[in-house]
């Protein structure tokens, strides 16, 4: 399984959108993003990823320099794509408030109301912010509406851009051993 994911994308543009897991921050632009994807990508997809995947995990450093190298470079690309909820117009991340976009540290909003987002001009497809919910606003559409919690499902049809949610009826009831 970990061999099949490390060679999967980390975001994906086409027909007029972008995808990506979390977010992206407001000084990339869409093309910038996925120049630097793909050099996570590289990284998971060479023969040193374990050493990689053994250093990934941090929170800092908690923004973007064009001047990162290394690991440091690879973790804030990875952050930002796969973590990030909230950040200041500077683009300084913070990932410990994981409630929905009340109650924020002074200073930070969620990444896609950052003013001037370079990313703006491209619809953005994303989840990652289950507390979120179903959110189509700024050119975004977050679909994260906490299925793995036993909320929704929720799906986004690219041609009319019409949102699919599926309720559950009932939820799963553990299974009784013998």
């Amino acid at each position: 399984m970990l061999d099949w994911l490390r060679r999967r994308k980390m975001m994906h543009v086409g027909a007029g959108y972008a995808m990506v897991h979390a977010g992206l921050l407001p000084q990339w632009s869409i093309e910038k993003a996925l120049r630097l994807a793909n050099e996570v990508e590289v990284a998971l997809q060479g023969d040193d990823y374990v050493n990689f995947l053994r250093h990934l995990y941090g929170d800092q450093p908690d923004r973007w320099r064009d001047d990162l190298t290394g690991v440091d470079r690879l973790r804030v690309i990875t952050n930002v794509l796969t973590r990030l909820r909230i950040c200041t117009v500077e683009g300084k991340m913070e990932f410990s408030h994981k409630s929905g976009p009340t109650g924020l540290p002074r200073g930070y909003m969620p990444w896609y109301r950052v003013p001037r987002r370079r990313s703006r001009a491209t619809p953005v497809i994303c989840g990652h912010w289950a507390a979120l919910g179903l959110y189509t606003g700024f050119n975004v559409f977050a679909l994260d509406t906490g299925c793995v919690w036993g909320g929704e499902l929720s799906a986004l049809r690219l041609s009319d851009r019409q949102v699919y949610r599926y309720v559950r009826a009932a939820r799963a009831r553990p299974v009784r051993r013998k």
